[in-house]
């Protein structure tokens, strides 16, 4: 397609970091541009349906509008920002639309959503514990560039955590990567997981700061080379093992954020029967195992053999918690799991499912609480709950990560 430059006059947000504008009848789905601008845009793909673009030059800035902080971000550069033009209580007023707006198309649902702010990222930036680089075959670290194979070099990501920079990774080359991830735990346990090229090993070079080196062999197997290769994470007065690149949320004020989000809309009593549900390594079985206490139950669930192996290390002082290992479609019923007081999912960005939401609405539990990282497929799946008699009775939303259009939600539904 021969790039064409187009003068838009941008509209409302959309899901996905983008902004809608038309172009002679068209949708145009714009980057880099804010509601109510007016741009210069270059169209970067065509189909039948739509057209996608970057706006290139702005004609009339948004008032929300700043210089992105971030010589790597902007058209045609580093993919894993969306929103580093816009302030962050602006980027929260956008993630707060697109939550409404999903709501609403997908689940017939009305309701004002604000954006909570999570402690732990001063103006957007420094929160990312975990981050992932791709490798050039040269070596060179960097970051895909948006919807490309393409990779923008970096020296440095401004949304890494500090004790991520710290380990240099940027400034060295790794001949034979394909991709290295660094980590760095809420307790100062750091990692680097490299992902070797097809038949190729890897020089691992001299870091600035000690960290754990793991291989990753493929299909969620890490192996260690140097260190364990377990890191720590401190959640209140509790401590949680994550071995690898396991799961766990990648800003340091999330997880007890959340936790205490899914306890207060759960609000379990001491002998109720709860289910977790993609229970990770256990942050919220053990939150809820500690409140049913010891005439109560707690059962997890989790498909990565590794994050089992993790909870049960997690909830081993809790003998009321047990976690097993399986897909949620299958293990319910293996398990002959046929009712339960309390229902929390945590599932991933494809969201549930049919028939996950029908086998739950079975259990005809009294309050079931949805974990999401994608406002699309929670909207879609509330929908589908709300046929089998389960309504939306409140919602909470989180900026868990800034300068990113993702959005974490919490939504409590109630039978009837």
């Amino acid at each position: 397609m021969e790039q064409a430059s187009l003068e838009l006059t941008v509209g409302p947000v959309a899901h996905g970091g983008w902004c809608v504008a038309r172009h002679e009848g068209r949708v145009v789905f714009v980057r880099h541009a804010l509601p109510g601008e007016r741009v210069i845009a270059d169209v970067t793909e065509e189909t039948t349906r739509f057209l996608r673009a970057d706006a290139v030059e702005i004609l009339e800035a948004s008032p929300d509008r700043v210089v992105p902080p971030c010589p790597y971000a902007g058209p045609g550069r580093c993919g894993g920002c969306d929103w580093q033009h816009a302030t962050p209580e602006a980027q929260r007023r956008l993630k707060a639309q697109v939550v409404a707006e999903q709501l609403h198309r997908l689940a017939g649902i009305e309701r004002e959503v604000v954006v909570e702010e999570v402690p732990g990222a001063k103006d957007g930036l420094g929160w990312r514990t975990r981050v992932q680089f791709a490798a050039l075959p040269s070596g060179e670290l960097g970051f895909r560039r948006h919807r490309s194979h393409e990779i923008e070099v970096v020296d440095a990501c401004l949304i890494a955590h500090p004790e991520v920079e710290a380990v240099g990774a940027e400034g060295q080359s790794w001949p034979g990567a394909s991709g290295v991830e660094v980590i760095a735990s809420s307790v100062g346990d750091r990692a680097v997981v490299v992902t070797p090229r097809p038949r190729r090993s890897v020089t691992v070079p001299d870091l600035d700061a000690p960290a754990s080196i793991l291989l990753d062999e493929g299909k969620g197997r890490t192996v260690p080379r140097r260190g364990s290769g377990v890191l720590r994470e401190q959640v209140g007065d509790r401590e949680f093992r994550v071995a690898g690149s396991g799961f766990w949320q990648v800003h340091p004020g999330a997880a007890e954020t959340l936790l205490d989000a899914v306890l207060a809309y759960a609000a379990p009593e001491p002998g109720e029967w709860a289910l977790d549900l993609y229970c990770g390594v256990g942050l919220f079985a053990a939150g809820l195992a500690e409140a049913v206490g010891p005439s109560g139950a707690v059962f997890g669930l989790e498909s990565e053999a590794s994050a089992v192996r993790d909870a049960h290390a997690n909830l081993r002082d809790l003998p009321q918690a047990r976690v097993e290992r399986g897909r949620v479609e299958e293990a319910l019923d293996r398990f002959q799991i046929e009712r339960a007081d309390i229902v929390v999912v945590d599932p991933p960005r494809a969201g549930l499912g049919r028939e996950v939401v029908n086998r739950i609405a079975g259990l005809e539990a009294l309050r079931i609480v949805y974990v999401s990282c994608d406002p699309a497929t929670l909207a879609r799946d509330l929908s589908w709950l709300a046929e089998r008699g389960y309504a939306l009775a409140d919602l909470r939303a989180f900026d868990a990560f800034p300068m990113t259009h993702h959005v974490e939600c919490v939504a409590l539904l109630v039978r009837g």
